[in-house]
């Protein structure tokens, strides 16, 4: 009997091998989408899954309020919560801590050195609450003691290439100190799915020995309730309701912070909050990330996007199935008549139904294994190319099978099985009110869809164009940025630095040189609080420290509100510091003129606002400005930054990798180019329009074969009608107008409909940046133009058939 309905089911589908083509293509695409689909959102949704007490593991959130107001939130805390709080709080098992340890580190033995910036400074606990894989080494001690450094199986392979690393020695060149660390262990490479980059990890230790080295007598990295460079994860204890745990927070932080006379004196008041671990990444854009987090609202979106696409195909099953209801109605009725029972018919069509999806499925999967490098590339997603290896996804094969056969067959069946065979025999069929509404109901959700994800395509794309179009007051073209030089102290440096800048210029390439501690694109770290001196002054706000040279205000073509740059003329500018806008209005200068050498107190010391610089985005679009105060650094050495012509780009590098090489022997050269490097932090932004645009093109197409479905239905139904008009003199253009109007206008309320769920969802995903367009009418009228652009054209390859063909052909059908 099996054997039969598959027969059945087959001799059906290659019967009409149009119309199981169109099933075939439309399902196929719509399955290829969603696995796509959801195989991106699973690798955004699996970071941070490794550890075994992932669930436990919480990292702290440091909220910072001044005179009233939400001043920063940084995903960096003070030393001296781990500590304390374990000490506090009986939720807490275990904590550990990591600091950045930015090192340039050098092996003697094979003369090789790198600076590396993807590691830290971490407690030992570090390893078992992370589940650090430690292929070399004892976990238990590797991180005991000063001066202990692990690495990466790739770093250590990059120092002592096929040599055994094990106690080799390591040497940390710093400008005022240099190390040894003793190799204690080597690690496997931490997985791409983690919301840290770690090629080693020094021990913490190390860096209260350094705080030591330079007169730190307070134990800092212990006890400090003001240094807030690190980053602090919590492993709480199971079932830990994190909501009860966080009502404890404002009493610890009055108890340990809020009372200070320093807070209480610059009306300062801090706040924690805890994020779960596997949280961080799609949840987290504070200060100080580890790295550029997710967006958990764009992938939500995507996640949506999937379930659209899916539900798209799945009804043009439907809409295809039902267009066929005229032609199945009399093979229904004679085989009632012969004495087939619905259930019988049920399971007929419920075969043809799983018979299509399976082959759909085995195109889809086709089309997954083909696109899916591509897709890998696109989204930045590297473990796709497991998919056809790993048990999960074929079990979202086999689930999107079922499903789809049953959900996409189900309503057919019923309707096709329940045909009266008197009715259909003598020509009386019709069909239901209901089944005629649903199908409407169905194109209008279709094309609902399409016009949201048109609109939202639209608007994505308007966003990131408008972020990098923007003018963000400050010139960073044709700028090359050499990561400065570290290995010579700093009584050696200056006299280094200036020849080694006067050479540069000489150079006809070159332009300008400037030096500072930061460039735009990278976030600064450098924090203190700084307040108004006299009777004016308010408490003290945080502002973000650039040090620059003399040139680095003209190399950047930054403007000056009042006041005059840093000079040479001015000895007295060694205590002088410039604010931007944004800073000398939080410090309350309304008038700016005025506001010149002002006297503040900052960093301890009392300085002399000698300028304001117009504010300019230090960082991209989706960032607010941060108050800035620049300090005069004339040998900062974190960053040279470079005007250069661009006629012979390679030859002006090589240029400079020779006089490098003169001055910064000890020092690798490590360049880049300013655009591209502030153009990254847009590149999320311009992923996720690319893959938005690709699926809702994709979801617009796999609509039009429902619509094309149902255009033929209407055709089907109509062939009679559009003889007799043709007959009594209807044109071609009368035909085509009266098979089009009804579909026209469910467009036209798919449009209506569409209009308020877009401006939701694009309103909502738009709050994520800091400067954002406003989303304008126009938008909603090009994509309903599009969709019925889309429609007309689709809707006309059957109108146009039905306009031609011969009325007295279609007179004499039955």
């Amino acid at each position: 009997m099996i054997t039969n309905y598959f027969k059945l089911a087959f001799r059906n589908l290659s019967k009409r091998k149009g119309y199981s083509l169109l099933n075939i293509v439309g399902l196929a695409i719509g399955i290829a989408c969603c696995i796509l689909i959801f195989q991106y959102v699973a690798y955004e949704r699996s970071f941070d899954s490794f550890p075994k007490k992932a669930k436990q593991i919480v990292r702290l959130r440091l909220d910072s309020y001044q005179q009233g107001k939400l001043s920063w939130k940084s995903a960096t805390v003070y030393p001296a919560f781990g500590p304390t709080m374990k000490k506090d709080f009986p939720e807490v098992e275990d904590f550990c801590r990591l600091h950045d340890a930015d090192l340039l580190l050098l092996n003697d033995e094979k003369n090789v050195k790198f600076l590396e910036q993807k590691g830290y400074y971490a407690d030992p606990s570090f390893l078992r609450m992370f589940n650090v894989h430690l292929v070399k080494g004892n976990p238990e001690h590797a991180l005991n003691g000063p001066n202990k450094l692990l690495l990466s199986e790739s770093t250590a392979k990059k120092y002592f290439g096929n040599d055994e690393p094990m106690g080799k020695r390591l040497v940390l060149r710093d400008a005022n100190y240099t190390r040894t660390f003793e190799i204690t262990g080597v690690f496997k490479e931490f997985p791409s799915n983690s919301h840290l980059i770690v090629n080693h990890i020094a021990s913490y230790s190390t860096l209260a020995s350094i705080s030591r080295q330079f007169g730190d007598t307070t134990n800092s990295t212990e006890t400090s309730w003001g240094w807030y460079d690190f980053y602090t994860y919590l492993q709480l204890k199971p079932h830990t309701d994190l909501e009860k745990f966080e009502s404890k927070f404002p009493a610890f932080c009055n108890h340990y912070i809020n009372s200070s006379d320093w807070a209480k004196a610059n009306n300062v008041v801090a706040e924690i909050h805890v994020l779960p671990l596997r949280d961080i990444h799609l949840y987290s854009n504070y200060n100080q990330e580890a790295e550029v987090n997710g967006n958990g609202q764009s992938v939500s979106f995507l996640f949506l996007i999937a379930f659209l696409i899916i539900g798209i195909a799945w009804i043009n099953y439907i809409n295809l199935a039902t267009a066929r209801s005229l032609e199945r109605a009399r093979e229904v009725g004679v085989r009632k008549v012969a004495g087939a029972i619905r259930r019988n018919l049920v399971v007929q069509f419920m075969v043809e139904s799983f018979l299509l999806n399976f082959v759909a499925l085995l195109v889809a999967a086709i089309i997954v294994f083909l696109l899916t490098p591509w897709f890998s590339q696109l989204t930045g997603n590297t473990t796709s190319g497991d998919i056809f290896t790993s048990s999960k996804y074929w079990l979202l094969f086999a689930g999107m099978f079922i499903c789809g056969s049953i959900l996409s067959g189900l309503y057919p069946a019923f309707v096709l099985s329940g045909f009266k065979p008197v009715a259909v025999l003598k020509g009386l069929f019709k069909n239901t009110a209901g089944g005629y509404l649903l199908r409407k109901g169905l194109i209008i959700t279709q094309f609902a869809t399409s016009v949201v994800l048109i609109a939202g395509t639209i608007i994505v794309f308007q966003q990131v164009s408008y972020m990098r179009r923007q003018n963000l007051g400050v010139n960073i073209n044709q700028t090359l940025v050499l990561d400065g030089a570290n290995s010579l102290p700093d009584s050696v440096y200056q006299n280094v630095y200036r020849p080694f800048k006067t050479t540069l210029l000489q150079q006809p390439a070159i332009q300008t040189v400037s030096s500072s501690t930061s460039v735009m694109g990278k976030e600064i770290y450098w924090t203190n609080g700084t307040k108004r001196l006299g009777t004016d002054s308010k408490g003290a706000v945080t502002l973000y420290n650039i040090g620059i040279d003399y040139d680095f205000i003209p190399s950047f073509e930054l403007q000056l509100k009042a006041g005059r740059n840093f000079s040479k003329d001015f000895p007295t500018d060694s205590s002088a510091v410039l604010l931007n806008e944004a800073a000398a209005r939080l410090l309350g200068f309304d008038n700016f003129n005025q506001a010149i050498n002002e006297k503040l107190f900052s960093a301890g010391d009392t300085v002399r606002l000698v300028g304001i610089v117009s504010n300019y985005h230090h960082q991209g679009l989706q960032k607010a400005i941060d108050p800035m105060i620049f300090r005069l650094v004339p040998n900062a050495r974190e960053a040279y930054s470079l005007k250069i012509k661009t006629s012979d780009v390679q030859g002006t590098i090589a240029g400079i990798q020779k006089i490098w090489s003169k001055f910064f022997p000890a020092d690798p050269l490590n360049y880049y180019f300013l655009d591209e490097l502030f153009d990254q932090q847009y590149r999320a932004d311009q992923r996720f329009g690319k893959i938005f645009g690709l699926f809702a093109f994709l979801a617009i197409i796999i609509a039009c074969f429902g619509l094309l479905g149902l255009s033929a239905y209407n055709v089907l139904q109509r062939t009679k009608e559009i003889g007799i008009r043709k007959v009594l003199g209807a044109s071609m253009q009368n035909v085509l107008y009266i098979l089009s109007r009804d579909f026209i206008l469910l467009v036209l309320i798919a449009f209506i409909i569409a209009i308020p769920v877009t401006w939701w969802i694009m309103y909502n995903w738009l709050q994520d940046f800091a400067y954002r367009i406003n989303i304008q009418l126009w938008v909603f009228g090009v994509a309903g133009l599009l969709a019925i652009l889309i429609a007309l054209l689709t809707i006309s390859f059957q109108a146009l058939k039905a306009a031609i063909a011969n009325p007295v052909k279609s007179l004499r059908t039955e």
